[in-house]
């Protein structure tokens, strides 16, 4: 299955950056990039991607105007946020307009390409910091659940056959930290066991 992604942020240098890194990974393609929050809209409405990457803060229409209109417009497209700013105020705003997510630009691009790929399975990426304070405080507009980097890690690690003490050694985590995410990522996602959350995530495209 591949995600078709709109890049969107008012710095060219960083929005090619981004289009040229999740263009080489396996299962996303970039089919278009814009530099505001209108031509992410009409860029988006013209390419029909599965999920747009939407900076906060640009001249013009900034990214929660148009997280509003990609809500309103392009219904079944899921918008990321990916910035700098981590302010809660920030945050809120984005979700509420209808974001499916909000990561920070910090992170590397194999897992902003994870982040991508739950987006369009419709779970919701947050960065750590994020997901801490407002998972269970901000209202979503469909029935996603939410999934830390951390945890999309492992569980890319689980589809790959790997036991809690292997992960733990991978991620220099604890077994019992990899226990813990692992109760958390079955019952967000609704599942029984680590078979079904290897099913799901190869079925979603998070083996790579």
């Amino acid at each position: 299955m591949t995600t078709r992604v709109v890049v969107v942020d008012d710095q060219q240098l960083i929005r090619e950056g981004i289009a040229s890194l999740l263009g080489i990974q396996d299962g996303v393609e970039v089919v278009g990039t814009a530099a505001d929050g209108r031509e992410a809209v009409e860029v988006a409405l013209r390419t029909g991607p599965d999920v747009v990457l939407m900076d906060v803060r640009m001249p013009g229409m900034d990214g929660v105007a148009a997280v509003a209109a990609l809500a309103a417009q392009l219904p079944a497209c899921r918008v990321v946020m990916l910035t700098t700013f981590d302010d809660q105020d920030y945050v809120v705003r984005a979700l509420q307009a209808g974001a499916a997510g909000y990561l920070l630009k910090d992170l590397p691009s194999r897992d902003l390409a994870a982040a991508v790929k739950l987006a369009h399975a419709g779970v919701l990426p947050l960065d750590p910091v994020v997901a801490a304070r407002l998972t269970a405080a901000v209202p979503q507009r469909s029935p996603a659940v939410a999934l830390s980097i951390r945890e999309t890690d492992i569980l890319r690690l689980v589809a790959r056959g790997m036991t809690n003490r292997e992960i733990g050694r991978e991620l220099h985590l604890s077994e019992g930290t990899v226990k813990n995410h692992m109760s958390r990522i079955l019952d967000r996602l609704g599942l029984r066991d680590r078979t079904q959350a290897a099913v799901y995530a190869r079925d979603h495209g998070l083996t790579s």
